[in-house]
């Protein structure tokens, strides 16, 4: 019997690629919607596979297709899949953990080498209407890599790629996942410890790669910050709820933290009213000129990972309705 797999959002000029992967036992349907809400019922009545990029899938939408049998986040992330309301009806729900993985490790490093070398620093200071003068700036950003720690929190796929080029920039890298299976810290040559307390305390650069979870939001609160050593710098490109960024605005206002990089907001785009943060930053205000680094969630973007994307996307879809057997699947006790 053929399946039927609707793609909500327009993402891609033509089908070529999907006819490749599905074959003929798949019926591929586009639309494009501003919310899964606004989908025709007839569209959603006979789908069998749900294909979701930036679209989140709550109970009420879940409701709205009653043959679904498998959703497919298009990214990392699940964190907008109510996978409680998936398991209640039978769904299964998958993402594509292997895209993206060195462009995300690479924008992190890139984020804590640019304010650990001052670069964005002496960037603003020499563009100013009156230039700073012609020459290094002191400031506790700068620090050789090799007197400081580097501290990850999460050691999965991107958390590993990380840790790897923070060693080969000769960071000290420590890690906390609790998660993480006896020995893997082994395999990568980093150190581990049992608690964020520990971490957070040894930190000089920080670095989060931790999905978005109940246990994880709000996880790097302002008491865990705030046992990070003075002038430490704090980059996340994971979500942006794991993080008090209006903790991040005062300890970076105060001098506790040299510098932030952050590639995720907790509201995404943001909108008004604004975090503290974020209009110190577009408002250019001294407290955050070349410490603060905004970037739009763009970490993960490469051509060839927007391309990786589509394919292993389809490819985890039709594993899933069509075997041999599910791939990438989120279990219950993710939840």
């Amino acid at each position: 019997m053929v399946k039927t797999v609707l793609y909500a959002e327009k993402l891609y000029d033509n089908d070529k690629v999907e006819r490749e992967i599905f074959g003929p036992d798949v019926r591929v349907v586009w639309r494009n919607v501003a919310n899964l809400s606004q989908l025709d019922e007839r569209d959603c009545a006979d789908v069998d596979g749900l294909m979701v990029l930036r679209h989140g899938v709550n109970a009420e939408q879940f409701a709205k297709f009653p043959k679904l049998a498998c959703v497919v986040r298009m990214g990392v992330g699940y964190d907008k899949v109510d996978r409680k309301a998936a398991a209640a009806r039978g769904v299964t729900v998958c993402n594509v953990p292997d895209y993206g993985t060195t462009e995300v490790a690479d924008h992190a490093l890139a984020l804590a080498l640019a304010l650990r070398r001052g670069v964005i620093l002496h960037h603003e200071a020499q563009r100013r209407p009156q230039p700073a003068p012609w020459s290094y700036v002191r400031d506790p950003l700068l620090r050789r890599n090799g007197v400081q720690t580097f501290g990850i929190v999460g050691l999965g796929r991107i958390g590993t790629a990380a840790a790897l080029r923070a060693k080969a920039f000769q960071f000290r890298v420590v890690v906390y996942d609790p998660y993480m299976p006896n020995g893997t810290e082994l395999g990568v040559g980093v150190e581990r410890v049992n608690s964020l307390e520990a971490l957070m305390e040894q930190t000089d650069t920080l670095s989060i790669h931790a999905p978005l979870t109940p246990e994880t939001r709000g996880m790097i609160s302002r008491a865990m910050l705030e046992r990070m050593p003075k002038g430490g710098v704090v980059v996340s490109t994971a979500r942006g709820p794991i993080v008090d960024v209006d903790a991040l605005a005062d300890l970076l206002k105060r001098g506790h933290l040299a510098g932030v990089g952050l590639d995720v907001l907790p509201v995404e785009p943001p909108v008004e009213p604004v975090p503290e943060l974020v209009r110190a930053y577009r408002a250019r205000e001294p407290w955050c000129e070349g410490r603060l680094i905004i970037t739009p969630h763009s970490a993960f973007f490469t051509p060839e990972a927007w391309d990786d994307i589509r394919v292993k996307s389809a490819e985890t879809m039709r594993a899933a309705l069509l075997g041999p057997r599910p791939q990438n699947v989120i279990t219950p006790d993710m939840f």
